[in-house]
């Protein structure tokens, strides 16, 4: 997960016990006796993975505040903004297939265990940061001080990495996976006694990351 030739790095999907077993610079994983411990570099890093059970039991990303990062004033959300524009960013995604034939007697449909990665997004790339300024900037412009909720959507970015050809192997067959859990949320909630708005989920906005470098 280093940049290539002189190209600056902009994503990364990483199957998780790969990145559990091989760290990436910043990161170290200490085994403790009923899960794994996950620590990472906050000056380097934005880590939005909730605590998850593994095939080889708990995973905590200790550094993490998990998927849904919640923002009380101008103050954190400006903050947040700084570091997603400025750090690398990690999400745990699911790949997920409607399977036929002889692995569908053995899986459930859209089961999330056919595998876990780690998506790793350089937000300061010129293009992810572009992206991300435009969705943010969209988004509280339109919300005008009210709470709201908005889901940094990543699927299209992690479609493009992977190709059109990746294939996961169960079985015997190889399944074309989809993707899901590909947001983080961010959670912004103000002061407004009459936020009617957001009590009837009308404050809901997505933002979408689509480059990949590829």
């Amino acid at each position: 997960m280093e940049e290539k030739n002189s190209s600056p790095f902009v994503m990364d999907v990483v199957e998780i016990d790969h990145f559990l077993s091989n760290p990436p610079q910043g990161f170290s994983v200490e085994h403790r006796a009923a899960y794994r411990l996950v620590k990472s570099d906050p000056t380097h890093s934005c880590v939005f993975i909730d605590e998850f059970q593994s095939s080889k039991g708990k995973v905590i990303f200790c550094q993490s505040p998990g998927r849904k990062i919640k923002v009380r004033n101008l103050g954190d959300y400006t903050n947040l903004r700084n570091q997603l524009l400025s750090k690398r960013i990690y999400v745990l995604v699911s790949a997920c297939a409607t399977i036929t034939g002889k692995a569908q007697e053995k899986k459930r449909i859209n089961d999330p265990a056919l595998g876990l990665y780690v998506v790793v997004i350089n937000g300061c790339h010129p293009m992810i940061r572009w992206e991300m300024e435009k969705g943010l900037d969209s988004t509280i412009s339109s919300v005008a001080g009210e709470s709201y909720t908005v889901n940094v959507d990543i699927r299209d970015a992690v479609q493009a990495c992977v190709g059109e050809k990746f294939r996961i192997l169960i079985d015997g067959e190889k399944v074309k996976p989809s993707w899901k859990d590909t947001h983080f949320t961010i959670n912004y909630h103000s002061d407004a006694l009459f936020d009617f708005s957001y009590w009837f989920g009308l404050s809901k906005r997505e933002i979408k990351i689509s480059y990949c470098g590829r």
